[in-house]
């Protein structure tokens, strides 16, 4: 009788958190399809030797520039990703960057704002347009 209710509430417990989070344990999945892991996606105010630089959530209105940073690691394949730049819904820009087969590689894409102020994402897809991940950021 105790491993009957043991287990019912093992899966009462499973059950509750597939219900509450959805999409629990499915970004990993979606790298591994992809043949990469995404160790940063950040948005900063630039690069220098390699790594981001301003790094930030929110960024003033004065920002001119700003810049998606991606870290991969354990790249099965020498594969193009796309970065796809959105201000609200509104697609702004897409542009393509190589990844090379390795442990790690790390890339820029660069977005000039011309004073659009509010919610932007940045979507990371692979060739097939799979979203791979996104970071979100704000201009004030």
């Amino acid at each position: 009788m105790r491993k009957h209710r043991l287990f019912a509430i093992s899966l009462l417990v499973v059950m509750t958190v597939w219900i509450t989070f959805p999409g629990f344990g499915q970004e990993k999945a979606k790298a591994e399809k992809t043949g990469l892991t995404v160790a940063r996606l950040v948005i900063g105010t630039g690069v220098e030797n390699r790594e981001p630089v301003g790094v930030a959530e929110t960024f003033p209105g004065t920002t001119e520039k700003v810049y998606c940073f991606l870290e991969a690691t354990n790249i099965s394949e020498d594969m193009e990703i796309t970065v796809i730049w959105f201000h609200g819904e509104k697609e702004m820009l897409k542009t393509t960057l190589p990844l090379k087969m390795g442990p790690r590689w790390r890339s820029h894409a660069d977005k000039n704002l011309y004073g659009l102020k509010g919610d932007w994402k940045v979507e990371v897809r692979d060739a097939k347009g799979n979203l791979i991940k996104d970071v979100k950021f704000k201009v004030e």
